[in-house]
């Protein structure tokens, strides 16, 4: 099956952004470990992290890293940018061996070549992106009752976990984390519909006249609002090794389910590309597992506990280690 001009922009566009925000994971933790030395950590709500130059540099890293990923969704699928994810993870484990010295184990290093495994998988099954010729088009899949029942489920899981968050927060990653991936699935949903608008505007057919447009503009806003400030709090409380992948699986799973209900981008292929895209998929998780599960490998507990707990204000919980 031979991979459009458009799905080999998209995957460029993907990688691209995998390699600044993986490099934004580490910068930001460095920040938060620099700014919880000094003031209120922001896993304890605190917000002294806006005055440190690291932690700013990391968000510009992470911020560069969102617009490449924004330009890759509209003009690739989701199933096939989504999940290029992975490889943020890889880099983002690379660099926290070498600098945050989070050591990466060889298994680690087995799970990250698993990772480029199922990547490449999906690549190259990836179904073709299509043709939507008007925003209105994207408006009419979203209001379609499958999505609109997805989003409402979606929406009250995410105010029940905001609404525990201050109490269940500081000990269970699963309820910053679980905050992040629920809203980043409608997000991304909204950013691809953007990015479709603009693609079109750009080609002489203005998508702004139409409230749709400024619509899905304002859930992009606010939803991108809504998870930097949890993955704030969910870096800054435990280790990046294991909020990196947790938060890729939980997201990417979410965004693929969200974006099959909406776009239905899996009706155009048959059993046999359906299940080898399912079989990379399921590489890529094996291989975000294997990477968290054996991040403490071939190091000894008080090493493992001291280098996630440097330079920061100790708080009564701490995940597991």
């Amino acid at each position: 099956m031979g991979i459009s001009s458009d799905n080999v922009r998209g995957f460029i566009l993907a990688v691209s952004s995998s390699i600044f925000i993986g490099s934004s994971f580490i910068i930001k933790k460095k920040g938060l470990m620099k700014a919880g030395a000094v003031g209120n950590r922001a896993g304890s709500g605190g917000y002294s992290y806006l005055y440190e130059p690291m932690w700013w540099a990391g968000m510009i890293s992470m911020i560069v890293g969102e617009i490449a990923n924004f330009a890759a969704y509209a003009y690739a699928p989701a199933i096939l940018v989504t999940p290029l994810g992975a490889l943020s993870i890889i880099f983002s484990a690379v660099l926290a061996h070498f600098i945050l010295e989070e050591k990466l184990h060889i298994f680690g290093m087995l799970g990250c070549v698993l990772c480029v495994v199922g990547s490449t998988t999906i690549v190259l099954h990836a179904p073709q992106e299509r043709n939507i010729e008007s925003v209105k088009e994207v408006w009419m899949l979203a209001t379609e009752p499958g999505f609109l029942v997805y989003s409402i489920i979606v929406l009250v899981l995410i105010v029940v976990l905001v609404r525990y968050a201050p109490k269940y927060g500081q000990t269970h990653m699963v309820v910053y984390v679980g905050i992040c991936s629920l809203m980043g699935s409608l997000t991304v949903m909204s950013v691809k519909a953007v990015g479709i608008a603009l693609k079109l505007t750009f080609s002489g057919m203005n998508q702004f006249k139409y409230f749709e447009t400024w619509f899905f503009t304002a859930i992009v806003l606010g939803g991108s609002i809504l998870q930097v400030n949890y993955l704030n709090k969910a870096l800054d409380t435990f280790n990046t090794a294991v909020v990196s992948p947790v938060y890729y699986v939980m997201f990417t799973s979410l965004t693929i389910l969200a974006s099959m209900i909406m776009f239905k981008e899996w009706d155009s292929q048959n059993a046999s590309q359906i299940a080898t895209e399912l079989c990379g998929f399921v590489t890529i998780l094996s291989g975000t597992f294997l990477l968290h599960k054996t991040r403490d490998m071939g190091s000894s507990p008080s090493s493992s506990s001291s280098s996630s707990t440097s330079s920061e204000v100790p708080i009564v919980s701490r995940s597991p280690k």
